[in-house]
C-alpha cells in the first residue's frame, strides 16, 4: 500500500466519525456526565502532548530549553496572562537557554 492511499484511508476513517458523531441523539450529548468526561478528555490529551513534545526526542527522555520554558508558561498561566504574551515569554526563554547554554 502507498502512503497516499493509507491518508486518505485514514481521513475516510476520520470523516466517518465525524458524520458518526452527528447521529448520536442530542440528550447523550447534552447529558451532564458526558460533558464533564469531554472536558477532562481533552485537557489529559492536551497535557500528553505537551510532555510528549516537551521531554522526548528520538534519543529518549530529555531535559532541555523546553523544561524552563514550560515552567515560564505554566507561571504565567497561572498568573492569567495573555496566551500571546505565554507563547512569546516561553519562546524567549527558550531561545536564550539554547543560545547560552
Amino acid at each position: 500500500m502507498s502512503l497516499w492511499a493509507g491518508v486518505l484511508i485514514a481521513s475516510g476513517l476520520v470523516y466517518s466519525w465525524k458524520l458518526f458523531g452527528h447521529l448520536v441523539p442530542e440528550r447523550f450529548v447534552t447529558s451532564p456526565a458526558v460533558r464533564s468526561l469531554a472536558a477532562l478528555v481533552t485537557v489529559s490529551m492536551l497535557a500528553g502532548l505537551v510532555g510528549i513534545q516537551t521531554f522526548s526526542s528520538p534519543e529518549g527522555i530529555v531535559f532541555d530549553a523546553r523544561v524552563p520554558a514550560l515552567a515560564v508558561a505554566a507561571i504565567l498561566f497561572y498568573l492569567r496572562v495573555p496566551f500571546i504574551v505565554v507563547v512569546i515569554a516561553a519562546a524567549a526563554i527558550a531561545s536564550l537557554l539554547k543560545l547560552f547554554i
